[in-house]
């Protein structure tokens, strides 16, 4: 359905895919650009926790969970040969459990109440959403930095509360969830990439 008060495109379909694919490539360059030099420090931070022994915790919603779950398998079955694997728990995943917490306590709890058993002080913690509003990851990314565990999130237009509440956040300056996680999708790679090299990997990719 077309809004009240905007005209239907009239491109040609080649047109638009043209259109699409040049947004999505400049949203990305301008997003790199601004953050590179956040993705360095956090690649090496996060680096530097593997290599002592401490694991990831991912989680996100909807599509996010997709992203989040992407970068999971990354990590425990690194499709690169000779590139270590490490471990990462995702905490969307459980059913039983996230539909206990859900049923007896509330939906917005499923994630901290996860983190607040599996993680330990030096772990990591990363939330995906593309507004950084979703209250279950709020709490969860204030849990973590309580318990001494990285707070790394990654969202989308305003950032919403995730600035206030991680250590590490890359916000994708696009109104447009497509954009946003086509962003998202690129940084599970690039970041995986960076962290390997930061513990001495060659530059393959």
């Amino acid at each position: 359905m077309i809004a009240s008060g905007t005209e239907p495109r009239t491109d040609t379909f080649r047109e638009k895919i043209l259109r699409k694919c040049a947004e999505s490539v400049e949203m990305k360059q301008k997003f790199f650009t601004q953050y590179a030099a956040e993705l360095e420090a956090m690649a090496r931070e996060m680096a530097r926790r593997f290599a002592a022994g401490k694991k990831l915790l991912v989680m996100g919603n909807g599509g996010s969970l997709c992203d989040a779950l992407h970068f999971s398998v990354e990590f425990t079955h690194p499709i690169i040969e000779k590139r270590a694997a490490f471990p990462v728990i995702p905490l969307m995943t459980d059913v039983a459990t996230m539909t206990a917490i859900g049923n007896d306590v509330d939906y917005s709890r499923v994630f901290v109440n996860q983190l607040r058993v599996l993680g330990q002080a030096g772990d990591m913690a990363l939330a995906v959403s593309t507004s950084g509003r979703s209250p279950n990851l709020i709490y969860a990314l204030e849990e973590a930095r309580k318990h001494d565990i990285l707070a790394i999130a990654w969202a989308g237009k305003d950032g919403g509360r995730f600035p206030e509440v991680a250590d590490f956040c890359f916000i994708v300056p696009s109104y447009s969830v497509h954009r946003i996680q086509e962003v998202h999708a690129t940084l599970v790679h690039v970041a995986w990439d960076l962290i390997h090299i930061a513990l001495g990997a060659e530059d393959v990719i």
